[in-house]
């Protein structure tokens, strides 16, 4: 069947979105997920979102990493927000369903701002950082990250099974300036470095701001640039956390995919 579909990038974070409210992939959609992501072979993309219909929210945001497996993706669920206004479905204001719980957005532009989940602590790992931002991320302060091997260190990190048996994200830190950090980031999922990653971010401001006493991060990443805000409440856990970036359509088209027509189910 032919499947319409639009591309869209957050900061170079490319994503193949799809309206799925009349139809989805079927119980094992992972081998057209793989299929359409794959560069050489397909569109070429770092995961897909469906937009869903949901009875309680604005639309559910169903994410899959390039592999086929599932996470929460803050670059992609800006992008969501992005083409949920672009379809008509919402207006400058949201509140829609993700992996990882509920979550509220604002778009201004090509700019959204997305208030991503709470997140209880930032933990020391040996040398390093550890937190969750609705994906794991592993997070580590380099001199230089601009010369620092991303890739290879980044996939025998993600591959340490003792320390992180479901593996993880990893990202390189270096600090530009009071209120301004570099990261780089080694993504679980897609298997590469990313030129962004919305949650790693994310959690690499949460580690730097509280060590600097600071709750409003600028992230400068390869494919651009970012912003982190939040607070700490009485308990020492990070709330009110707001990722804002840009979100844009790059182009649209049709590509045909070879779904069994009984393995495609409609939404009512």
């Amino acid at each position: 069947m032919d499947i319409n579909f639009y591309k869209y990038q957050g900061t170079g974070n490319d994503f193949i979105m799809i309206d799925g409210r009349t139809f989805s992939f079927g119980p094992d959609p992972i081998p057209y997920i793989q299929q359409l992501c794959h560069r050489k072979f397909g569109i070429g993309a770092d995961g897909l979102i469906l937009i869903q219909s949901h009875a309680d929210y604005d639309f559910e945001m169903c994410y899959y990493n390039a592999d086929g497996s599932q996470s929460m993706c803050g670059n992609g669920a800006r992008c969501a927000v992005a083409f949920a206004n672009f379809l008509g479905i919402i207006g400058q204001n949201t509140t829609f369903l993700a992996i990882d719980g509920v979550h509220t957005a604002t778009i201004s532009g090509n700019s959204v701002a997305l208030r991503m989940g709470d997140v209880k602590e930032v933990q020391s790992v040996d040398q390093d950082f550890f937190a969750n931002t609705g994906s794991p991320h592993h997070m580590r302060f380099v001199d230089n990250v601009n010369e620092f091997d991303v890739v290879g260190t980044g996939r025998t990190i993600r591959r340490d099974k003792q320390r992180y048996p479901e593996g993880t994200n990893v990202n390189f830190i270096s600090i530009l300036s009071p209120d301004t950090i570099q990261v780089r980031t080694y993504e679980r999922g897609v298997e590469d470095e990313t030129l962004s990653c919305g949650t790693g971010v994310t959690a690499c401001a949460l580690l730097y701001g509280e060590q600097k006493e600071k709750n409003n991060i600028n992230i400068q990443t390869p494919g651009g640039n970012l912003q982190v805000s939040f607070e700490k409440n009485i308990d020492g856990n990070f709330e009110k956390i707001v990722l804002t970036g840009p979100a844009d359509q790059v182009f649209s088209g049709t590509i045909s995919v070879d779904i069994p027509s009984d393995a495609i189910n409609e939404y009512n």
